[in-house]
């Protein structure tokens, strides 16, 4: 029998709480779980009003995964939803909203990343995130992407925008910020125009293309996650890799001290005495008066 369990007056069914989910460490379904419960109350402000993509690893990160954007079946009824545009040619999308305790919990027992736009769904139109994905092309490592988040970080600061770095949970680095007054088109035009700006800045260093054949030994700076239908990972989400890897905010201290990959390797067990520590280094983001108009 499937175990149920209450939160917050919510009845959320629980399975397979010690299955293995990454086999490296032994972590189980019941450790995420409790990981996600803990860190709620950091994770949730970076979820609520957001749609949620989920990808999901239900045998761990070695078995099968898949994104599920519209709403899974058997979704309980008090878990919020809203339809969500798409392209003029498609209807809209029904996708779940992670609102609350009970709706994070329920979604973290189908074992899932988490993944997030860059606007929130009373304002589709508009964008209040601008990220970049610094991603290494090997034998680039995140210690290369570092180097470049330094410079794009004074750069954004040129134009009065202040960006937040954060893991990716893999191998690479996100900057976030807070942005007003744009459209994910234009933000996305922004973040084209810095990243052929990195790149000219640092040729040897730094490419703006997907091209795969350029990216070997550089730092790809992806501007396009700033399109309206695309998502990246949420702060704090723990990723489907070899070990249970958080996409975690780290500081610019750590970012300019880092001289080897594992220094912002950051798992589950390391972001509660983080948090105690440092707080959410992301909470600036949630301030409406901190966004920036993009220029």
């Amino acid at each position: 029998m499937t175990p149920i369990t209450e939160v917050e007056g919510r009845r959320v069914a629980l399975s397979n709480l010690e299955k293995v989910l990454y086999p490296e460490t032994g972590f189980t379904k019941g450790e995420l779980l409790h990981y996600y419960a803990t860190t709620a109350a950091a994770l949730l402000p970076h979820l609520r009003d957001r749609a949620v993509s989920f990808l999901r690893y239900p045998d761990g990160p070695e078995g099968q995964l898949f994104f599920t954007k519209n709403v899974p079946p058997g979704t309980p009824e008090w878990v919020t939803t809203a339809e969500v545009p798409r392209s003029s040619a498609d209807s809209p999308a029904r996708m779940v909203l992670v609102q609350d305790l009970p709706s994070l919990v329920w979604a973290a027992n189908l074992v899932t990343e988490f993944h997030t736009h860059q606007w929130l769904v009373q304002r589709p139109e508009e964008a209040d995130r601008l990220v970049i994905d610094l991603d290494p092309g090997a034998p680039a490592t995140i210690v290369h992407c570092c180097e470049v988040a330094l410079w794009l970080r004074e750069r954004l600061a040129a134009d009065g925008i202040e960006a937040y770095p954060k893991t990716a949970g893999s191998k690479g680095l996100h900057l976030l910020a807070a942005v007003r007054g744009s459209s994910s088109e234009r933000t996305s035009e922004y973040a084209k125009a810095l990243a052929v700006e990195a790149e000219r800045a640092m040729p040897r260093l730094v490419v703006h293309r997907m091209t795969k054949s350029l990216r070997p030994g550089k730092v790809f700076v992806d501007w396009s996650q700033n399109a309206a239908r695309k998502t990246t990972a949420t702060p704090y989400t723990v990723r489907a890799r070899r070990a249970p890897l958080v996409s975690a905010p780290v500081t610019w201290e750590e970012v300019a001290d880092c001289r080897s990959p594992g220094q912002l390797e950051l798992r589950a067990e390391d972001i509660a005495p983080r948090l105690q520590d440092l707080g959410d280094l992301m909470a600036p983001l949630l301030d409406p008066g901190s966004a920036a108009p993009v220029p």
